[in-house]
């Protein structure tokens, strides 16, 4: 069960996690599209070079959506094993403080930082 003081931080992770889902699946539309365009005013290698440096952002844009999916749903399994608010490096209580700022961290402020 959700203590009570981790409900607010429960709620935001599962917010984001269908917001990200979403702006992922928005990613994958776009890049699911034939978005080339006919007659540009430019050469073809410059019209080439841009489509690749767009495809080059959206892959990157899509890998970070994913990478925060992955770590928000790894905050939720926590919630379920009773772990969550631990530090996965010390096993200390991670700060509610930082919790109620980055919901799905992982790592309290003095492991984090000695990174």
């Amino acid at each position: 069960m959700v203590e009570k003081k981790y409900k607010p931080m429960k709620e935001k992770l599962e917010a984001d996690l269908l917001r990200l889902k979403e702006q992922l699946e928005q990613i994958r539309d776009i890049g699911g599209e034939e978005n080339r365009r006919e007659g540009s005013p430019y050469g073809k290698k410059e019209e080439e070079a841009a489509e690749t440096a767009d495809i080059e952002n959206r892959l990157a844009m899509e890998k970070r959506l994913i990478e925060q999916i992955m770590d928000v749903e790894v905050a939720l399994e926590k919630f379920g094993n009773g772990t969550y608010g631990i530090c996965e490096k010390c096993g200390k209580a991670i700060a509610y403080e930082r919790l109620e700022f980055i919901p799905q961290a992982r790592l309290c402020v003095s492991c984090k930082s000695a990174k």
